[in-house]
């Protein structure tokens, strides 16, 4: 769009958008419909600069008969007959602990299935967050011994997840 057309938008709509919001807002009834229509009616002329061209009168008939049609078209829709208003935010979600409770499930079950020198150092790594030095000390084995634990339990924990449906990301 050219300066030309921006300039006369601009006159469109500083001469015209107060009063064609109060048409819109006796058309509706509602003033966040009433400034959607006015947008949308300004939009529209923005894509069809040749509207702009015609003079104002022209313009400001044809904006007039956009708001109109989008208000009519608005009021009849289906969202318009659904929704339903509210002046306050729904309620806030209740937390629902189910896939937490099934993921820990799902976790612990896979970690049964695991050989009891795998578990113990998956289980105090991450549920105890205890370091590898902190580990080999507690076990007495060198801290090699608990990184190759945990690399090989992890593995087995993943297999065993992926064998009760748990696919991986």
């Amino acid at each position: 769009m050219n300066n030309d057309h921006s300039t006369l938008l601009r006159a469109l709509h500083d001469g015209h958008a107060q009063a064609l919001w109060r048409y819109a807002l006796r058309l509706t009834g509602n003033k966040e419909l009433a400034e959607d229509v006015v947008q949308e009616a300004l939009l529209r002329a923005w894509c069809n600069p040749d509207i702009l061209e015609q003079g104002t009168a022209a313009s400001r008939a044809w904006i007039y008969a956009v708001a109109r049609n989008f208000a009519i078209d608005e009021c009849r829709s289906a969202r318009a007959r659904w929704e339903i208003g509210s002046a306050s935010p729904p309620e806030r979600p209740r937390s629902d602990h189910t896939d937490t409770t099934l993921d820990t499930w799902l976790i612990a079950d896979a970690l049964s299935q695991l050989k009891p020198e795998h578990r113990v150092v998956i289980v105090r790594a991450y549920y105890r967050s205890e370091s590898i030095a902190e580990l080999a000390e507690a076990l007495g084995v060198p801290p090699g011994t608990v990184k190759s634990r945990l690399h090989y339990g992890l593995r087995a924990l993943r297999l065993a997840l992926e064998e009760n449906g748990v696919t991986g990301r």
